[in-house]
């Protein structure tokens, strides 16, 4: 029943807020379908997120809890979901809202949703973690390829493998590569190609496509397949804007088939460069060595050493020779002073000499061959022999005079003997 009202008798505010939350409420909660384009999870039991019309530029605010968006599974941005909303005015401030009582990704939201899940049991589990990666090898002798019979991507990566790197080889295992039948023939060409003499390398290429022809390349038995390889193993599945499970757990992601050429081989002509660079700084360098050396050598020759080897030789011989000069100066003077010296003892000998005696007018006696000191020493008629300067007399003794012994000079008295 509409209400009345005129300028003199207007309805109050409350009622028509209240009419118009009443008229509202009669819809009770529907469901309907429209595109996440805001989402900001906040700490509490109410979320917000911003719902739009997904053909019309028309867009609401939803509540709803935490609970309602961890039963959706993981949402992100862009996913189109099934709301199940009440619509209702806030009484207070007369605004509308909508509130969310069970919320449903549907259509590609539904599958981004059960591939983010997977992806987090996945990376929950260390199969993503950085340090399982392989190095890719330089130079692969064998390359293992898994992608679509004849199909584009196939062609991408041979062609442009073969531009880069003429002398590839590769091993091509053909598979499906979209179906319900294509998870398994992409395991078991892996396994085959991980197996396998002197594969290198494994590419998995595929090219662009829907989410739903891509499914097979984020299903868990591949990604686990290809987790369990000994052989580093290369992504290159779809376009930039494509990110498979497989790519997480490769341990190379290829942008797309043609990028993968690029990481799996280098390119010859830029080799064949950096070659030629390298030999031109070998070459400079041994050059600059040489160089180097050569002036050092020259710096060697140059000093008087090496100009004239002999030169250190006649020094010494200079040295030697002035040495035997001055040891030669200095025994003829040593022999100078001794022989002065020894005729200094000469002479000191020759004073003492009993020949010195002799020849002063002295007589040496001796008696059975022992010189007479005394009278005492021979008695009369003793044989004496005398020596004297010229020659030897025979003597006898005919009488001994004892000569008196003669009084000793006076000593001059003392200071106690003096009066």
């Amino acid at each position: 029943m509409a209400l009345t009202s005129s300028p003199e008798h207007p309805q109050p505010l409350r009622a028509i807020v209240g009419a118009t939350k009443t008229w509202v409420e009669r819809l009770g909660a529907v469901w309907v379908e429209g595109q996440i384009i805001e989402l900001k999870r906040r700490a509490g039991l109410t979320q917000f997120l911003t719902l739009r019309d997904t053909a019309e530029d028309i867009s609401v605010s939803v509540t709803t809890t935490a609970a309602v968006l961890d039963a959706a599974g993981p949402l992100v941005e862009g996913t189109v979901v099934a709301a199940w909303v009440k619509p209702t005015v806030w009484a207070a401030s007369g605004r509308l809202s909508f509130e969310c009582r069970d919320l449903r990704p549907t259509g590609e939201g539904r599958l981004l949703a059960a591939i983010e899940q997977r992806k987090r049991m996945l990376q929950a589990e260390g199969l993503f973690d950085p340090a399982l990666k392989r190095r890719l090898p330089f130079l692969p002798r064998l390359i293992g390829l898994v992608t679509g019979a004849g199909s584009a991507a196939e062609k991408d990566v041979i062609e442009n493998t073969l531009r880069r790197w003429p002398a590839a080889r590769f091993d091509v295992r053909h598979t499906l590569v979209q179906g319900p039948q294509a998870v398994g023939q992409v395991i078991e060409a892996v396994a085959a190609l991980d197996a396998a003499e002197g594969v290198d390398v494994i590419v998995i290429a595929r090219g662009g496509g829907s989410l739903e022809d891509l499914l097979p390349f984020s299903d868990e038995a591949l990604v686990r397949a290809v987790a369990a390889c000994v052989t580093p193993v290369v992504s290159a599945i779809g376009h930039d804007i494509d990110n498979p499970i497989l790519d997480l757990v490769a341990d190379v992601r290829a942008s797309t088939p043609t990028d993968a050429a690029k990481l799996i081989v280098p390119d010859a002509a830029e080799q064949a460069r950096l070659v030629g660079q390298t030999r031109n700084r070998l070459r400079h360098a041994i050059a600059s060595r040489i160089d180097a050396d050569a002036r050092r050598l020259a710096d060697l020759r140059s000093r008087p050493v090496l100009r004239d080897p002999a030169a250190i030789v006649d020094v010494h011989v200079r040295n030697v020779a002035d040495l035997r000069r001055r040891s030669t100066r200095a025994a003829q003077a040593m022999l100078v002073v001794q022989n002065e010296r020894v005729g200094q003892l000469v002479s000191r000998a020759r004073a003492l000499s009993p020949n010195a005696t002799v020849s002063r007018g002295y007589a040496i006696l001796a008696h059975d061959g022992a010189t007479v000191t005394s009278v005492a020493d021979v008695r009369v008629g003793d044989a004496v022999d005398a020596r004297v300067a010229d020659g030897h007399l025979h003597l006898t003794v005919s009488a001994p005079h004892t000569t008196p012994p003669q009084a000793p000079p006076p000593q001059a008295p003392t200071p106690q003997e003096q009066p």
